[in-house]
This record gives structure tokens, sequence and C-alpha cells, in this order.
């Protein structure tokens, strides 16, 4: 299994960004996907996350609104748009497949925990840097 992150960069508070999980070795649409970050001097956390069940998208509080994550079957990738960018955002974002007994639903209480289960259980790949600051 393979996922690579891609799609960061500096922005200006309030930009937008676009960041691309390509998978290899699974489906994305079998498997539940997720979106984690990890910001300096602090521990990885989720973000966000979409369920290989129905589809059904999930998301930290601090991003709800503005984030957006989606996936197309066909080119087996995991997008995570990105919109109204804050400081406290910047991260290096991972993309990470979860793994037997984690549910994308842990993220709706604790996004550690969520990056936890994933760290024992998932797979995750090379983040991309994303930096938002004026």
């Amino acid at each position: 299994v393979q996922l690579q992150a891609s799609g960061g960069g500096s922005v200006q508070p309030g930009g937008s960004l676009r960041l691309s999980c390509v998978v290899s070795g699974i489906t994305v649409d079998g498997n539940s996907i997720g979106w984690l970050r990890q910001a300096p001097g602090k521990e990885r956390e989720g973000v966000a996350c979409i369920s290989n069940s129905d589809g059904s998208t999930y998301y930290r509080d601090s991003v709800k609104g503005r984030f957006t994550i989606s996936r197309d079957n066909a080119q087996n990738t995991v997008y995570l748009q990105m919109n109204n960018l804050k400081s406290e955002d910047t991260a290096v974002y991972y993309c990470a497949r979860l793994g037997p007994g984690s549910r994308c639903s842990t993220l709706n209480y604790s996004p550690r925990a969520f990056s936890l289960k994933i760290a024992r259980t998932g797979s995750s790949g090379q983040g991309t840097q994303v930096t938002v600051s004026s």
C-alpha cells in the first residue's frame, strides 16, 4: 500500500489549497481514507476522513465549513480542498488508510485518538507541507 500526498505550499491567510493523495495497492472506495496533520512541536491529529462504506465525510471541528474531503475512484485519489486557511492550519499534512477497527467517526470526539488508531493499525505516507503566513 502506498499513499502519496502532494499539493502543499505557502499561502496567505484566507487563501486556498487543494491537497491530493494518490493511492496504490488498494482502492479508495474500498477503504476509509483520512487526512492528518502535524504542526511544529505538536502531536499528529486527524483532520478529515471519508468512509469506504457510503462515502460519508467527517471533519475535526476547527476545519468544518472550510475543508472538504472527496475522492475520485477512477483516479484512485483522495483530495482535501482547504479554503479560508488560517495560520493555525500550518502543518505537514498526511493521508492515511484506516486499518481494522478504525472508524472515521472517531474524528467527531477525538482527532488525537483517530491519529493514534491509524498509527497502530493503518498505513500512511510522506506528508506535504502547508504554510499559512502573511
